[in-house]
């Protein structure tokens, strides 16, 4: 039986102001997040961040939260649960920020005396903002807690044959709604894709370098995001006007740029160009959270519709859907798969 350790950025442990605040201070404390001198980082955190944003941040997640809590907390046990009930396999859940914590989760395995697991970072595109840092601080908490523990981490799986199946069975359904899909990600800013460069020669956007395959690609967060959206466009017999790559939830104080385009500035521009009706996914997301519900489903829409658009169709991230939990099964268990190019 595997022991598998499914692991997502995190959430307020509830409304209230202070453990909002409390998230956002150890998620913008964390150097792979702002990666900038930490006196800079901490003088920009708390002059120009934290007095403001928790409560900013607190009216965003009172519009999607649920009678038993943040959806991204209850969405990533759903993936656990159903993974847990397909494979028999022992699967435990934390956040790289907040709670359920990782070290709760290496104490339990600790207790049971399981001494290797398998660690599944639940963001699909490499980024040393998600999953370089969840394993920098898996691999801490482990030697502090627990050093007896092997680790086996699952690489990013923005092309596996069964995430992207799984995908693009999630937004088929809906094709018939919109004349343009957009596949939104997360953005980071410019300065993390040089950073993660690690031919050291990184072209800064160009598709010719993001549709290589070659190993800056296979660590570039931009060209994982391209790679999985022309998989799923592929799969779905997209053309090439059918579909748009965006990038979402860019913070500017952090930095002035980030990558582009921005999610938000082409919903707005879209029904100018005749556009309007839209579908949007979010890919970089596996479980439905703030950034989906509240940015895309709510804000994203009502942008677009003040703007000229017709019809706006959110497409739910995979949450516990069976294609998926089938797909994290095979991602997780040792198996070659052919890399589509």
């Amino acid at each position: 039986m595997k022991n598998i350790l499914l692991l997502n950025l995190g959430s307020p442990k509830s409304l209230k102001k202070k453990d909002v605040r409390d998230y956002l201070n150890q998620f913008l404390s964390d150097d792979n997040v702002i990666d900038l001198p930490k006196l800079v980082q901490q003088f920009i955190l708390r002059c120009f961040i934290l007095p403001f944003r928790p409560a900013q941040a607190k009216e965003a997640y009172e519009e999607i939260w649920t009678k038993e809590g943040s959806p991204l907390i209850l969405n990533t046990q759903k993936i656990a649960d159903a993974l847990a009930i397909k494979t028999g396999w022992n699967v435990k859940i934390a956040m790289r920020y907040q709670f359920p914590s990782i070290k709760e989760a290496v104490e339990s395995f600790k207790k049971e005396g399981i001494n290797e697991i398998e660690v599944v970072s639940l963001y699909p595109q490499h980024a040393m903002s998600t999953t370089l840092s969840t394993a920098l601080e898996v691999k801490r908490v482990v030697n502090k807690y627990y050093p007896e523990l092997k680790l086996n981490f699952v690489d990013p799986f923005y092309n596996h044959p069964d995430y992207i199946k799984a995908l693009s069975e999630s937004i088929k359904p809906h094709l018939k709604k919109f004349d343009k899909l957009i596949l939104s990600y997360h953005g980071i800013p410019m300065r993390h894709i040089k950073k993660s460069d690690v031919l050291g020669s990184h072209c800064e956007g160009d598709i010719s370098c993001c549709s290589s395959s070659n190993e800056a690609a296979h660590k570039c967060y931009r060209a994982n995001c391209y790679h999985t959206s022309k998989l799923t466009a592929d799969y779905l017999n997209l053309n090439s006007s059918d579909w748009m790559m965006t990038f979402q939830s860019r913070v500017s104080i952090i930095s002035p740029d980030w990558l582009k385009p921005y999610t938000d500035k082409e919903l707005n521009k879209l029904p100018d160009e005749k556009i309007k009706r839209v579908g949007v996914a979010c890919p970089s997301f596996i479980a439905d959270c703030l950034e989906t519900l509240e940015e895309i489903n709510m804000r994203g829409r009502e942008d677009f519709l003040e703007a000229g658009g017709i019809s706006f169709t959110y497409i739910p991230c995979l949450n516990d859907d069976s294609h998926f939990i089938s797909a994290l099964e095979k991602i997780i268990s040792p198996q070659k798969f052919v890399i589509k190019k």
